[in-house]
C-alpha cells in the first residue's frame, strides 16, 4: 500500500478559522483574517471541536494519492460517498500479470499463501485467455467494417478487455486519488480507524489520518476511532481494548 497526500487546501487551519470566525464575529469579508494568529487558529478549531459545530471544517479540502490496495477496499471505501474519486479503469487499462493484495492472514498459513497464488495464477491465465479470444472475433468484424490493420487491433483490444475483466479477483490490486473534505475524513476516520474494521482498510484510513495530522494537527487532533473521545460504542462487539487503541493513535500523532 503506497498513500500519499498529494494536495490540500492551503492553510487548512486557518480557512476553517476563518469560516469560523466569520460565523461567530462581527467581521466582514475584508478582515475576516485579520487577527487569526496561530493561537487564534488553535482556540477557534477547538471551540468547534467542544461544541461541535461542524459545518466550518468543510472548507478545508484533502486529495490523496493511493496505489497497492484491492478492488476489496475499492468497494468500500467508495461507501463514503461524500467525496471523489478517480480510479485507474480496467476498461482501458489492460491487466496483463495484474498486481494483488495477500492478506496476511492468508500469507502466515503456507498451505492458504500456496492455494491464494496458484488462484492468482489461474486468474490470469483466465484473463489472458479471454482477452485473447475476444480480441481475435473483436478484430475480424472491425477488419470487415473496413478499418486498417492497426486500428482493428487497437479497437479490438480494447473491446475485449472491457468483458475479460470480469474474471478479475477481489484481490486485483487497484490505484486511484481520493478527495475529501475534513469534516468527511474524520467520519471516515471515527468508522474505518476502529478495531473493528476490516484490516485493510483500518490501514488505510490510519496512513490518511497520519499524513493529515502532519499538516493540520488541531484540526484532526481527535479524529480516530470513536474511543478516543469516550467510551467504546460498539457494547459487546467491542475489541475491549480501548486503552491501547488510544496509546497506540497518541503515538500517531506524535510520529506526524
Amino acid at each position: 500500500m503506497n498513500v500519499k497526500l498529494l494536495a490540500y487546501t492551503p492553510q487548512p487551519e486557518r480557512t476553517v478559522a476563518c469560516a469560523a470566525k466569520l460565523c461567530y464575529a462581527a467581521a466582514d469579508i475584508d478582515t475576516v483574517y485579520q487577527g487569526l494568529t496561530e493561537e487564534k487558529t488553535g482556540d477557534f478549531l477547538d471551540m468547534l471541536s467542544q461544541i461541535g459545530h461542524e459545518s466550518p471544517i468543510e472548507h478545508a479540502s484533502f486529495t490523496f494519492g493511493i496505489e497497492g490496495v484491492s478492488r476489496s477496499l475499492l468497494a468500500q471505501l467508495t461507501r463514503h460517498r461524500l467525496a471523489s474519486y478517480s480510479v485507474q479503469s480496467q476498461r482501458y487499462v489492460k491487466e496483463d500479470g495484474f498486481q494483488f493484495v495477500l492478506p496476511p492472514e492468508i500469507e502466515e498459513i503456507p498451505e492458504a499463501k500456496a492455494e491464494f497464488l496458484a488462484a492468482m495464477e489461474e486468474d490470469t491465465r483466465h484473463y489472458q485467455r479471454l482477452a485473447e479470444l475476444l480480441q481475435e472475433r473483436h478484430k475480424k468484424d472491425f477488419l470487415a467494417q473496413g478499418l486498417t490493420e492497426k486500428e482493428a487491433a487497437r479497437k479490438a483490444e480494447k473491446k475485449a478487455i472491457e468483458d475479460a475483466r470480469f474474471v478479475l479477483p477481489n484481490a486485483c490490486a487497484t490505484k486511484l486519488i481520493c478527495t475529501m473534505n475534513a469534516r468527511e475524513l474524520k467520519n471516515f476516520f471515527t468508522h474505518r480507524c476502529c478495531s473493528r474494521a476490516q484490516w485493510e482498510i483500518r490501514a488505510l484510513a490510519t496512513e490518511m489520518l497520519r499524513l493529515v495530522k502532519g499538516v493540520a494537527p488541531h484540526l484532526f487532533a481527535q479524529a480516530g476511532p470513536p474511543c478516543l473521545r469516550g467510551d467504546c460504542p460498539e457494547g459487546k462487539m467491542s475489541c475491549g481494548k480501548a486503552q491501547e487503541v488510544r496509546e497506540h493513535f497518541a503515538r500517531l500523532g506524535e510520529a506526524s
